[in-house]
């Protein structure tokens, strides 16, 4: 069982992995550079443990004690119990859920070893919003895709943020940078993959005039809110593929698009 610490003083240097969270700056360098990320809430903890995150600690407010009682009893890493006041302090924010936890980052994959086992894989360009990275990896897991790959610039998967807004579904999707872009993409291409690029470019065919689900093996490309794919992203793909708007609705943002093309890439496969 995990050692229980009562801390009342917001400089306590064993609070140091939960300072500042609200710094994105801050957190975006530092929590890659020392191996981290925050896991916040119940659920998002128990599903970063089930995936062999190891955890460096928690930050608990008194009354979560029972409810993560079992994890409490499993942990071997210590448990910081405070006030919700102190937890607000040390962090910026009200922290709702009560409960967060330190993990230990995993070495990433190579992209080259995911592609080996993956038939349908989603390639994110300058997606850079939190937000929307969580948002993407959530549907790419509801909706069957293998694997995720980023380009240098996406944002961090790990982030509280992104964790938070996927509900822990970054840990059920295996994913992987691409070292170079878009070079990067011809070891796609030569693992079997149809590079298919989603835009709104009225030459683009409609999905299901693609019938992606049809390939035998499928990278679907995603570009950044607003700007969407790069051109030389575009140069390189094999095809552009397109979801038909009504209503003088012109696009929609990269979380419901990538929801939308993901299902049309899966359709047909069996569940589970």
């Amino acid at each position: 069982m995990a050692d229980l610490c009562t801390v009342d003083d917001p400089d306590d240097p064993r609070l140091r992995d939960y300072t500042g969270l609200t710094d994105v700056e801050l957190r975006r360098r530092r929590e890659p550079a020392e191996g981290l990320f925050i896991a916040e809430g119940e659920k998002v903890i128990r599903r970063a443990s089930h995936a062999g995150y190891p955890m460096r600690s928690m930050l608990l407010s008194e009354k979560w004690l029972d409810v993560m009682g079992d994890v409490v009893e499993e942990a071997t890493a210590p448990v910081y119990v405070v006030s919700p006041e102190l937890a607000e302090r040390v962090t910026g924010y009200h922290v709702h859920r009560g409960a967060l936890a330190a993990m230990r980052r995993k070495p990433l994959p190579d992209a080259g070893e995911l592609l080996a086992a993956a038939r349908r894989v989603a390639v994110l360009e300058a997606v850079n919003d939190h937000t929307n990275i969580g948002v993407v990896f959530r549907s790419a897991a509801a909706l069957g895709m293998d694997a995720v790959l980023l380009s240098p610039d996406c944002a961090d998967p790990l982030y509280r943020r992104s964790v938070k807004v996927s509900m822990g579904a970054v840990f059920s999707v295996p994913y992987a940078r691409l070292e170079t872009w878009p070079r990067g993409l011809e070891a796609v291409r030569d693992a079997g993959f149809t590079l298919l690029a989603l835009t709104p470019d009225q030459q683009a065919a409609p999905l299901h005039e693609a019938a992606p689900h049809r390939l035998d093996r499928v990278a679907l490309m995603l570009g950044a809110e607003g700007t969407g794919l790069s051109r030389q992203a575009l140069v390189a793909a094999d095809e552009w593929v397109r979801i038909p708007m009504s209503h003088g609705v012109d696009s929609l943002n990269v979380g419901a698009a990538a929801a939308v093309a993901f299902y049309a890439v899966a359709a047909g496969r069996p569940g589970g």
